[in-house]
């Protein structure tokens, strides 16, 4: 389903399910641990399955009898990230980066919950990491409930965040889902700190179309979304400078998050979710 469809539905936890069972189609379990690990993949019925586990929503949408094939507890802890920043708030085609964000969180939430891995999720806004739903019981559901009343705005002006103190028994992963647009290296230095051999960090960017490539024309009001400054500026003759600064950012970014156990996922808001989320499961 297109990013715009899934906003439409108006309803989180069906927008992740969507999104995860069809990135989950045709995919072999894998051997990285993890969300993905062992999780349940479907398969076409074959003489001798039972009738009932037939996946009948699925055959519903694909006229094929799919089979849900079980999966192997992992029991990993997650730590789901979201940036709250204004920034989040930047909108292309009518799919906002928040909007984008929080269906991807949801369906990483649902992958991550059914294989019953320890899930929570935390914030990051006015220059803090803040615990918005710890991991316990029925965490999918507050995660969800909680997603769907986030806003973003503010900005980020703090050098000294930190996350909070992780358990070192247990291996973590930790999903972040941010635009990863920084002005003092505030991001990765964060990144740099918390980043370690237990500790397996996945950074979704998340950019417009139009901030990576800056095609507009003619005479536009530009808005910081974070500290509400405008400025007006005819596009063509800013468009090279963009382009050129755009560019070395990102080639800087990626240059200083090649350390172990880190990994940069860009992506750009006109990129199908279940598209993303399978090449994540694949990669």
């Amino acid at each position: 389903m297109l990013t715009t469809d899934l906003i439409k539905l108006n309803n989180l936890q069906l927008a992740g399910k969507l999104v995860s069972d069809e990135s989950l189609l045709g995919i072999q379990a894998s051997q990285r641990s993890g969300i993905g690990t062992e999780f349940e993949q479907f398969r076409h019925y074959a003489p001798g399955d039972d009738p009932k586990r037939i996946d009948w929503k699925l055959f519903a949408k694909s006229n094929q009898y799919l089979v849900r094939e079980s999966a192997t507890e992992s029991n990993q802890q997650i730590r789901f990230v979201l940036d709250l920043s204004g920034s989040m708030n930047y909108n292309e085609a009518g799919v906002s980066r928040l909007q984008y964000a929080k269906i991807l969180l949801a369906s990483l939430a649902y992958l991550a919950n059914r294989q019953s891995d320890q899930i929570s999720l935390y914030s990051l806004h006015d220059g803090t990491i803040q615990t918005l739903v710890p991991a316990g019981k029925q965490a999918f559901m507050k995660i969800v409930a909680t997603l769907e009343s986030a806003k973003a705005s503010g900005s980020w002006t703090t050098q000294t965040s930190s996350f909070p103190e992780f358990s070192r028994k247990q291996s973590q992963m930790l999903i972040l889902v941010s635009d990863f647009l920084q002005v003092n290296d505030e991001w990765v230095n964060l990144i740099q700190k918390v980043a370690g051999p237990r500790r397996e960090i996945i950074i979704f960017q998340l950019l417009g179309d139009q901030e990576m490539d800056f095609s507009m024309s003619g005479f536009y009001r530009f808005q910081d979304l974070e500290t509400g400054r405008e400025i007006e500026l005819q596009a063509d003759a800013i468009q090279d400078i963009v382009r050129q600064r755009s560019s070395a950012y990102l080639s800087s970014l990626e240059e200083s998050l090649r350390i172990p156990h880190v990994r940069l996922i860009r992506v750009l808001l006109s990129d199908p979710i279940a598209l993303v989320l399978k090449q994540f499961l694949l990669s």
